[in-house]
C-alpha cells in the first residue's frame, strides 16, 4: 500500500497480488465516510475497505482512495474532480473499468460525483448514501448497484430508494440490496460480497 499527494489532497493505493508494470488494471476509486476524514493518513489507509478487497485474491483490482480532509465530500468536490481526472491519466488503470464506489458520506459523494462526470466510470456502487434524485438522469446510462441497511438510523434507507428508483423512472439501470438486520454498517458486507465484485467486472465502458 502506498501513500501520495496530488493537488494537496492526500490518497492511498493499493495495488492487486501480481501486479505488472505496464498492464493495466481494473480500478476501484473508493470515497470513505466521514469517520476517515481529517489529515491523518493512517485512518484512510487502516479502513477496512482496502483490507476486505484484497481478501478477493484472485481478482486484479486496483484500489485508489483520497482522503477528505474537510467537513464533507461536497466541500471539496472541485479537487476531487480533479482527482478522478488524475486516476484516469494513471498508466496502470483501464480507463474503460473505472468503477466509483463510497459508503455513507463517500455514499453521498459517490452518487454526485457520478452524476457530475458520469462518462468517467463504468459503475458506481453507493454504500448507505444518498442524493439529489431530480437529477438521476444523468445516471440513465450507467450500471448502478446501491447497498442499504434497513435498520439504519443515521442515514435512512429511503435515501437509497429514492436514488435508485428515480434512476430506473429514467430508463437507468440500478439496483438496490437491502440488509434487512443491518443499521448503518451495511459497508462490510458489502466490501465482502463476492457477487459484486464479479459483476464489477463484467461492467465495461
Amino acid at each position: 500500500m502506498e501513500n501520495g499527494v496530488y493537488n494537496g489532497m492526500k490518497y492511498v493505493l493499493q495495488l492487486p497480488e501480481g501486479y505488472k508494470e505496464g498492464e493495466k488494471y481494473p480500478t476501484l476509486l473508493f470515497l470513505h465516510g466521514s469517520g476517515t476524514r481529517g489529515e491523518d493518513i493512517e485512518l484512510l489507509r487502516s479502513n477496512c475497505f482496502f483490507r476486505l478487497i484484497k481478501e478477493h485474491k484472485d481478482l486484479p483490482f486496483v484500489c485508489i482512495a483520497p482522503q477528505c480532509k474537510k467537513n464533507s465530500w461536497f466541500d471539496e468536490f472541485e479537487s476531487l474532480k480533479d482527482f478522478v481526472q488524475f486516476v484516469t491519466e494513471q498508466e496502470f488503470v483501464d480507463t474503460k473499468r473505472l468503477y466509483l464506489i463510497g459508503n455513507s458520506m463517500g455514499g453521498y459523494g459517490s452518487w454526485e460525483l457520478a452524476m457530475c462526470c458520469p462518462e468517467y466510470f463504468a459503475a458506481v456502487v453507493p454504500i448507505c448514501g444518498g442524493g439529489m434524485y431530480w437529477n438521476a438522469g444523468r445516471l440513465k446510462h450507467l450500471p448502478i448497484w446501491a447497498f442499504h441497511g434497513e435498520k439504519d438510523r443515521v442515514v435512512f434507507v429511503e435515501e437509497s430508494r429514492k436514488m435508485v428508483d428515480a434512476v430506473n423512472k429514467r430508463g437507468g439501470n440500478a439496483r438496490l440490496t437491502l440488509y434487512p438486520e443491518a443499521e448503518h454498517d451495511s459497508w462490510t458486507e458489502t466490501y465482502k460480497n463476492r457477487e459484486l465484485m464479479l459483476w464489477l467486472l463484467e461492467q465495461s465502458k
